[in-house]
């Protein structure tokens, strides 16, 4: 074997090896999928504006209530978004902070390839 391929033998067993367990990077995976959709995107971002209930969003979106709950509860499910209830209405915000970041980072990045 030659030294450098010794050398790439090295490197891919360190990298291997501080790899995350393959069932985390699934959820990864699927966490990105939930972000893979415009929709919810939006929702997401107007959701960093204020909290907001279903018939806001689907006016701001111009959506339908149906539509916009369908992609509520995706986000739901995915621990993107909270709820809270006033009386029958139900108002959403974002979880935390890591969702705000990430929408953030994403729009800072997409930036960045622009002035590149």
């Amino acid at each position: 074997m030659s030294t450098e391929n010794h050398n790439h033998t090295i490197r891919a067993k360190a990298v291997k090896a501080k790899l995350p367990a393959e069932e985390l990077l699934y959820d990864l995976g699927d966490f990105f999928k939930v972000l893979g959709d415009s929709t919810r995107i939006r929702i997401l971002y107007s959701l960093m504006e204020s909290e907001l209930c279903v018939c806001a969003i689907s006016e701001l979106l111009n959506m339908t209530q149906s539509a916009i709950s369908h992609q509520l509860k995706v986000l739901k499910d995915a621990k993107l978004i909270s709820n809270r209830r006033e009386g029958k209405t139900i108002y959403y915000y974002l979880a935390d902070n890591h969702v705000r970041s990430i929408i953030g980072q994403g729009f800072e990045h997409l930036r960045e390839e622009d002035r590149g």
